[in-house]
């Protein structure tokens, strides 16, 4: 239903824009959220989406160009007179500009900062310095500052003189003349107090902050475990420089769960673009390095299968197991990796954790060696031996399988749970440490494991 009446409101756009009714358009795009006009005009096209912009009032423009992907954003500011770019600019929040100017081309960044006034310019130029994926990169510089010598009244008229310029003012921070920041206080504290109160004897000291060098994901995990809606950012003398605030912590989440995803799938993470953004050589390069590395590092696998050739000579029938215990120890080690590498990611266990994760993982892997053994046996004693009438299969063959199984999701999940740690200890991002490389660690030590088993078992 609401995929029908977004198809019928774009439809209705587009009809009223080429009857030319403009006003009937303006009235309609103010009653919509700046989300939905991005993708409205997404949709209509870049031939029309510059006069469709021109249309709405100047706040909600900015809101709207802030929503809307990097080629729009683009496109309308090649058609923007300087006047109308230095007034959507002037609209902008410092983060959102900053975000805005590091997807643009050389030239268009120069065209933005020159429209932009000179306090603007220096705080997009402050930000701009800050390492990537750092606290102070996606910080803004935008938010309320009080005096701990203030009163609750005197704080209020501060906040209604410049809250109209600030991302927020639901929360506001407590300076000392040198900008250390000292203490909190929210807009509902203020107003259930008494207006000739200090701040100082009502504003909360216990303050979690971040520094400016703090890598972006861990303040997210901030935000995510105190369900801040804002949270200062500080420099090395604990002077407040900033906030991050809850939808820059979201977009940070978005992008590490791609990231994750990616090199979880053995992809080199792409630029944070859009599937349909991405061109076919890009995603190529992104992928065919792993590819190899891994086609390589298999060839170890091959080497084990031929150094054992007269072991699978002397018993053929040993060759049809091979690839049900390799996915069986691939699975086992994928499930125990995804699982260790999110509990890192949300900061449920650290390296220090090392033995008890993996005492853990191994009375795990013993049930799940123990209960796979059993339930292969009795399918490959009733259904290979007895309705197959495969005869080549002894007791001994399938006491050698179900042996290299608990062995095999015993080793799995071990070196499943230990490798993302020790990724994580000495620098590497744990998400590495996935499915494809787990699986081809595996694969030749199951096969390993395997052959040795059967060689002393059934004297090859």
């Amino acid at each position: 239903m609401e995929k029908t009446n977004t198809v019928s409101l774009f439809e209705t756009i587009a009809t009223l824009l080429e009857k030319k009714r403009y006003s009937t358009l303006r009235d309609i795009l103010t009653t919509m959220n700046p989300v939905d006009i991005a993708t409205a005009f997404e949709e209509i096209g870049s031939e029309k989406c510059a006069l469709l912009f021109r249309l709405l009032p100047k706040e909600l423009a900015a809101d709207t160009f802030v929503e809307m992907d990097e080629d729009t954003q683009e496109l309308l500011i090649h058609g923007f007179s300087d006047t109308e770019l230095k007034e959507i600019i002037g609209e902008l929040y410092v983060d959102d500009a900053v975000d805005i100017i590091e997807e643009m081309p050389a030239n268009v960044v120069k065209r933005i900062l020159q429209q932009a006034d000179p306090q603007t310019r220096r705080e997009i130029n402050e930000i701009l310095k800050y390492p990537e994926d750092s606290a102070g990169s996606i910080m803004t510089t935008e938010c309320v500052i009080l005096r701990p010598k203030m009163t609750v009244e005197e704080a209020i008229k501060r906040i209604r003189r410049t809250g109209i310029d600030k991302e927020t003012i639901n929360t506001c921070y407590v300076a000392d003349n040198s900008a250390k920041l000292i203490g909190i206080i929210t807009i509902r504290s203020l107003l259930l107090a008494e207006d000739d109160e200090l701040i100082e004897n009502i504003m909360e000291t216990n303050v979690i902050s971040v520094n400016t060098l703090d890598d972006q994901e861990e303040v997210a995990q901030i935000f995510n475990k105190y369900n801040f809606l804002a949270l200062p950012v500080v420099d090395k003398e604990n002077r407040i420089v900033g906030i991050v605030t809850v939808d820059d912590a979201i977009d940070v989440m978005e992008e590490e769960v791609t990231e994750d995803i990616q090199k979880m799938a053995a992809i080199t993470p792409t630029a944070d673009k859009p599937y349909d953004k991405v061109g076919v050589f890009e995603t190529f390069f992104s992928r065919i390095p792993w590819l190899l590395i891994l086609m390589i590092s298999a060839t170890f696998t091959g080497m084990i299968i031929t150094g054992f050739e007269s072991a699978l000579a002397g018993s053929l029938v040993l060759s049809s197991f091979i690839p049900m215990l390799m996915d069986t120890g691939g699975n086992s080690g994928s499930q125990a990796s995804v699982t260790i590498i999110r509990a890192l990611s949300l900061g449920e266990i650290e390296f220090k954790d090392i033995f008890k994760v993996i005492f853990k993982e191994c009375r795990v892997s013993l049930l799940c060696g123990a209960a796979l053994a059993i339930a292969n046996f009795a399918k490959i004693m009733l259904f290979d031996r007895l309705l197959l009438g495969n005869t080549s299969i002894s007791i001994t063959i399938a006491i050698v399988v179900c042996l290299t199984i608990v062995v095999t999701v015993f080793i799995a999940k071990l070196v499943g749970c230990t490798l993302p740690l020790f990724a994580k200890k000495i620098g590497f991002d744990p998400a590495v440490m996935a499915s494809p490389f787990i699986t081809t660690i595996v694969d030749a030590i199951s096969l390993f494991v395997y052959f040795q088993i059967a060689t002393a078992l059934l004297k090859l």
